[in-house]
């Protein structure tokens, strides 16, 4: 899996996500029924997406967050109320260019 996104980068993708509507909607029946699926097929067309946790769901993204991120390989960009926004990069034609690594400073000592 790729390196945890840096301040930056989720800045980024945050400020990319905030007029995204959620494409994937979870509802009363939870984490059941393909749901883990249907994020991956959403992650691998658009790479940044926003999942929502229905107020009726019985589970809280809290406590599902971890799960969804280790499944789905994507990271966390942000956790805001009953939505979660998701990035993977695409392996083979990436859509985002991320802003770029800061060099350690001490890298060629």
């Amino acid at each position: 899996m790729e390196p945890e996104l840096t301040a930056k980068q989720r800045q980024y993708l945050r400020s990319l996500a905030h007029s995204q509507k959620p494409v994937v909607q979870i509802g009363s029946k939870g984490m059941a029924g393909g749901v883990i699926e249907q994020i991956r097929a959403q992650l691998a067309a658009h790479e940044l997406i926003k999942v929502r946790f229905n107020t009726e769901c019985a589970v809280e993204p809290a406590e599902v967050s971890a799960h969804i991120l280790a499944q789905t390989r994507s990271h966390l960009v942000q956790h805001s109320g009953r939505v979660l926004t998701l990035y993977r990069r695409h392996d083979q034609k990436p859509k985002i260019e991320l802003p770029k690594r800061a060099k350690p400073a001490d890298a060629g000592r």
